[in-house]
């Protein structure tokens, strides 16, 4: 793990929350010079939904976000991992919800 983050984004769906994480983590990524990525992300609709969402797709700028951040000249790996076993997420979730609006980071 190279950063986790907790970001409260108002309302809206778990699906968009997660896709703004994958962005988020992305950005953070590259600006940070990684260019090996494995992104673990527990909701197997946003890993499909970046695989293949048409373009009327309500998340549709957060899937063109990450398509094009994977673009670049790096390697991005997003794989699926069993909420149970991703207790880091479950923690930062739990913090988001319970801190007002910004960022709070962790460094590893």
């Amino acid at each position: 793990m190279l950063r986790a983050f907790s970001r409260n984004l108002g309302e809206g769906s778990i699906t968009k929350a997660e896709l703004a994480g994958i962005v988020f983590g992305l950005q953070t990524a590259w600006e940070m010079g990684f260019r090996q990525v494995q992104v673990q992300t527990d909701s197997l609709s946003a890993i499909q939904l970046i695989g293949s969402a048409g373009e009327r797709h309500p998340h549709l700028a957060l899937i063109s976000e990450v398509r094009r951040l994977q673009a670049l000249d790096w390697r991005v790996e997003i794989i699926h991992v069993y909420r149970e076993g991703n207790v880091v997420a479950d923690y930062l979730a739990s913090l988001g919800h319970g801190r007002p609006p910004g960022d709070h980071f962790v460094d590893a």
